[in-house]
């Protein structure tokens, strides 16, 4: 039997990324966000030779803000404007960003093209974390963080991806529950993003690895008979598996 994609089994619809738009993790750049009458206003100096700036912007544009993803309502000379709801600021750190003109991580959504260098993110938070600890070590710096909401554990493991503030990060350690876990920042990313403003207590926007929360579903999926369908040796075969 020819190997099925799972999506065919489950439908596109059901798909984590379908019919949005998609980012890698990787910050292009670092901004200013304000509250603006409708929403907030994103604002950023591109470097000399930057790959991005606030020219490339059209309307309609997907950008993620701190991991939120953000469409371009409104064009500025350095950067744009976005509609946003008060239910995602205040679900989110935006709106405590927003109210002190606080630094934010900013990403173009990804392009076909383009090279996947961190992980699929979806730009919309699972939930927040805080910042349990930093400390410097010789090559790195070590930032342990605990969801607000321990179920979101489950998706946590060693060597797992999790998007922090919009920053594409790999767990270099986890409680058993997964609820706290650490990471090894590298000096680069520590400095061109903005984890180096970070301080204990702080919340940061969270979002999971997008494969884990589709493993997920995928094991819950029932059978014809509304009865869970396990995934073994039969069924990996009757699917085209192997």
């Amino acid at each position: 039997m020819a190997r099925r994609s799972l999506l065919t089994d489950y439908g596109e619809d059901e798909s984590p990324w379908a019919g949005q738009q998609m980012f890698t993790g990787l910050v292009q750049a670092t901004g200013m966000i304000r509250r603006s009458p409708h929403g907030v206003q994103l604002q950023w100096a591109a470097a000399p030779g930057a790959s991005w700036t606030p020219a490339d912007l059209a309307l309609g544009d997907s950008v993620a803000v701190d991991g939120v993803c953000l469409t371009v309502a409104g064009q500025l000379a350095d950067g744009f404007r976005a509609d946003v709801s008060e239910e995602t600021l205040g679900r989110t750190t935006l709106a405590a960003k927003a109210d002190r003109g606080g630094r934010v991580n900013l990403e173009p959504a990804l392009r076909l093209a383009d090279r996947l260098g961190g992980h699929l993110v979806s730009g919309h938070v699972d939930g927040l974390g805080v910042v349990r600890a930093i400390a410097r070590q010789a090559a790195s710096w070590r930032l342990e963080l605990a969801w607000q909401n321990p179920a979101y554990g489950r998706y946590v493991c060693e060597k797992a991806s999790v998007a922090v503030d919009g920053i594409s990060l790999t767990v270099a350690g986890c409680d058993p529950d997964g609820a706290g876990f650490w990471i090894a920042v590298i000096p680069h990313t520590w400095a061109s993003t903005t984890l180096a403003q970070l301080a204990v207590g702080d919340g940061v926007n969270l979002e999971a690895d997008l494969l884990a929360k589709y493993t997920e579903r995928l094991l819950a999926a029932t059978g014809p008979s509304g009865a869970a369908e396990p995934i073994n040796a039969p069924w990996l075969a009757d699917h085209g598996w192997i």
